[in-house]
Parts: C-alpha cells; sequence; structure tokens
C-alpha cells in the first residue's frame, strides 16, 4: 500500500499548452482515469481510493485534468481543451490505446474521445456525466451549488455543495471540507470552476438543453463503438438518473449500471461494487 502514496505516484509531462500533472502506478493494460468537475477536484481527490485495487491489474494513470490540481489551464473551450490535454498525454506516455474510467466531466471526455478517436479506447467506462436532462430539471440541486460557490467562494458553501455530492452524509468529513476548501479558493482552479460553472455559463448551457439544441449534447454518442459501462448512483442530485436513459439507447454497445443509496461519487460510495464491477467489465 505504501507504494500507492501522492508523492510516490506523482508525475509531470510539459506538454505544448503548459504542463500535465498525473499519477501512475501498476502495469498491465494502459487504463486513464479522468476525474470530475468542481471546486478542490484533482484525479486524486477522485481515484485514490481505487488506485490500489485497479493497479493490481492496469497501468493506471490518473489525469489532473487542465486548471484542476496541478495541471496548467488551457484557454477557450474546456471540454476541447480536456480531450487534447488527455489526448497530448498519452502520446507523451506512449499509450496507442487504452481503457477510460471517467467521472462527471471526465465521463464526457471520454465519451468524446472514444467517439472521435475510436483507435485509442478500448473498453470507455463512466461515472454520471455523459447524456442529457430528460424529466428532471437543468440545472439541477448540484450545479445550482456550484454556481453559487463560484460567485461567493466560502467554507459553507463548498460544504452545501460536498453534501449535495453524496448520499452518505458521513462521508463529508471536517477533514474533507478543509482539503476541498483550500484548493478551491486557489486562484487558477477557481477560475478554472468560474469558466463553467459562472451564472452566465450554466445560463447558455441551459439554453443548448432546450428544443432543438439538446440533441447536440448526445449526437457523438453513436458514434463510440467501444464497450460502455455506464455507471449511475440511483440518488444522484447533481445529474439526475433520467440523463442515463439516452446514452443507454443510442450507444451502440453499452451497459447501465444503477447503484441504490449513491449519489454522484459512485467509485467512492459504493467503492467496493465499483471496483468489483468495473474490473470484471474491462478485464471480460
Amino acid at each position: 500500500m505504501s507504494a500507492f502514496t501522492y508523492a510516490a505516484t506523482s508525475n509531470t509531462f510539459a506538454a505544448e499548452h503548459g504542463n500535465i500533472h498525473y499519477h501512475e502506478a501498476g502495469t498491465g493494460p494502459d487504463l486513464l482515469l479522468l476525474h470530475g468537475s468542481g471546486p478542490g477536484v484533482s484525479g486524486w481527490a477522485n481515484f485514490e481510493g481505487n488506485l490500489p485495487v485497479f493497479a493490481e491489474h492496469f497501468r493506471c494513470v490518473i489525469v489532473d485534468l487542465p486548471g484542476y490540481g496541478k495541471s496548467d489551464p488551457i484557454e477557450g473551450d474546456p471540454i476541447g481543451g480536456c480531450v487534447t490535454a488527455a489526448l497530448a498525454l498519452m502520446d507523451g506516455l506512449d499509450i496507442s490505446r487504452a481503457h477510460i474510467i471517467g467521472n462527471s466531466l471526465g465521463g464526457i471526455v471520454g465519451s468524446h474521445i472514444a467517439a472521435n478517436h475510436p483507435d485509442r479506447v478500448d473498453r470507455f467506462v463512466t461515472i454520471g456525466g455523459i447524456g442529457v436532462n430528460i424529466f428532471s430539471p437543468f440545472p439541477g440541486e448540484g450545479l445550482n451549488l456550484l454556481t453559487e460557490f463560484t460567485e461567493d467562494p466560502t467554507r459553507e458553501r463548498i460544504e452545501q455543495w460536498l453534501r449535495s455530492m453524496v448520499f452518505d452524509q458521513s462521508l463529508v468529513t471536517e477533514e474533507l471540507i478543509e482539503s476541498r476548501f483550500k484548493q478551491a479558493t486557489d486562484p487558477v482552479t477557481l477560475a478554472t470552476s468560474r469558466q463553467i460553472y459562472a451564472r452566465a455559463s450554466i445560463g447558455a448551457m441551459a439554453e443548448v438543453f432546450r428544443g432543438e439544441h439538446s440533441l447536440q449534447r448526445v449526437a457523438h454518442l453513436a458514434k463510440i463503438q467501444a464497450p460502455t459501462l455506464i455507471t449511475w448512483g440511483r440518488d444522484d442530485r447533481v445529474t439526475p438518473l433520467d440523463i442515463a436513459l439516452l446514452p443507454m439507447r443510442i450507444i451502440p454497445n453499452a451497459e447501465l449500471h444503477v447503484f441504490p443509496n449513491c449519489g454522484h461519487w459512485n467509485m467512492i460510495e459504493r467503492k467496493v461494487e465499483f471496483e468489483s464491477l468495473v474490473k470484471a467489465f474491462l478485464l471480460r
């Protein structure tokens, strides 16, 4: 277990746009792990607990996406910048093809890589994220709390957001609140959060989700050829479960697994079940 510390796995790759920070451990087929968005989020924060299990079978690369953790930001389209960074890191590490696990934003990024660069993706796992609201309103509770934090970045607001992320409220410890608040108020991290979750940005996304434009968010999913496992928390208050319905239908080879008593972080809240499910899927 001592080999799976932050310091022992930490690495930096110098890409054209700037530095990409990542963690690497294990041997075997390549597995890229892409984190979600939000205040204080990083690759390590999302996947630290899962690394020892997956590293038994895979060469794991946990990425800090641009503007998160210790990675430099990229100007312009946030999703496109994340895709560019992920592909640049794969090239830099001589990874021609990999499995991808993506949480929320990481799932959206992974879906674009799988759709537009099918030769680079073996199997694809998403933890929420992809899809479009069918019955539930947009933005949902968790996204509204993110917007409120970016406008007024206080400790109280980040605690409110963290509590919206999980079903089991005991996971929101004082240590978690303090660590996330410290990282979230870093100027670069806060600027990255504001780029996506400022009220104007959320309003623009809401317009895209209305009428004929709503299909733009999911059109690329039909191009994904990799076997795909969609995982979701039944009690997700950030991206409600109905968002999974269109991806489940239009991704040609997709499976959907729903975890009960679980919010937005099923890799943390349902850690053992998630690891068992995903490991079996990737090794199938």
